[in-house]
């Protein structure tokens, strides 16, 4: 211990090691300069570079126009730069079209219009028939054979004339919807389905419930020929009570379904004839025996014609195909 007053020199140099306590902690190292002391400006190999070469410039493209745009807005100048260019005409004209726009007659319009408002407007109910034309047929070959050539009876002749007969039994479906009321007609005009380079067109066989199968034929070729010639005056394919339309040269179509042709109430639609085994009872036990029939649709209007009463149109229409000898009362 050392008293207040004496002398401490002896003890300048004294440490707390030597009291024999911890050994104080070093001193931490000096730390080296992280940058050179040499200037940046200095052009020495050793000097830092300067700051404002530390980072590369961002630079714009030269299509930019040396401002910063979205790249959608680049995108489209680069488009408009192509196309002034004409490298998509080039292109184009290298690649052929997989396409040809074909325009569209007035005669296309006009049938484009009425079917669809036919579509849109009269409700569509379907109703089909298995028909046997074996009668038929044999009768058509017989007055064919005895005409002398005078005339050439067709199938649809005679289904023109069925549907005549039909439609006088049954006059709901030789009827037209109008605003308010419902008109039926007293005559039955058939409205002739005829395929033309124009377009389909029906010509109209009038009062062809007082007509004979030889008159119905004879203008039935008239009116053909002159529709595929484009010579129908428009009072012969405009009105109509109701239509028929017969696919059955095709032998590849069975049965079909068609738009009704506004403003009637029905259309009939008729495939090709197929001959078909009919198994028949006999004394001597069941045999087979060949029948040529076809498949009829009718589309009717719902609006004016009920289910029923389609229904009952297609009997008399079968009924009257079946014994083609009416056809000729």
């Amino acid at each position: 211990m050392v008293e207040e007053g004496e002398d401490t020199s002896a003890f300048e140099s004294f440490t707390l090691e030597d009291a024999g306590g911890e050994k104080a902690p070093p001193p931490p190292p000096k730390e080296e300069a992280s940058e050179s002391s040499e200037p940046a400006e200095s052009g020495s190999e050793t000097a830092p570079p300067s700051k404002s070469e530390s980072k590369p410039a961002a630079q714009e493209s030269e299509s930019s126009g040396g401002k910063i745009e979205p790249s959608l807005n680049r995108w489209s100048k680069i488009k408009k730069e192509a196309a002034s260019s004409g490298a998509p005409a080039a292109q184009a004209a290298a690649t052929p079209a997989a396409y040809e726009d074909i325009p569209t007659s007035s005669m296309r319009k006009t049938i484009a219009n009425r079917l669809k408002e036919s579509v849109n407007q009269n409700p569509h109910y379907f109703v089909a028939a298995t028909v046997s034309v074996t009668k038929l047929l044999k009768l058509r070959q017989a007055l064919n054979t005895s005409a002398d050539g005078k005339y050439k009876l067709s199938v649809n002749d005679f289904l023109i004339k069925a549907c005549a007969v039909a439609c006088k039994k049954v006059p709901t479906v030789n009827s037209s919807w109008r605003d308010g009321y419902i008109r039926q007609f007293s005559t039955v005009d058939i409205s002739v389905a005829v395929a033309t380079p124009v377009g389909l067109m029906t010509p109209i066989v009038k009062a062809v419930e007082g007509l004979g199968l030889e008159s119905i034929s004879s203008q039935v070729k008239d009116l053909g020929k002159r529709a595929r010639d484009g010579k129908l005056k428009p009072e012969e394919y405009q009105g109509g009570t109701f239509t028929i339309s017969n696919m059955g040269m095709n032998p590849a179509i069975d049965r079909f379904t068609a738009v009704i042709n506004p403003p009637q109430a029905g259309i009939l639609a008729v495939g090709t004839t197929k001959k078909v085994a009919v198994p028949v009872e006999t004394e001597e036990g069941t045999s087979v025996e060949w029948d040529d029939q076809i498949v009829v649709t009718g589309s009717f209007d719902h609006k004016v014609v009920d289910g029923a009463v389609g229904g009952e149109w297609i009997r008399e229409f079968k009924k009257v195909v079946e014994n083609p000898l009416e056809l000729l009362l």
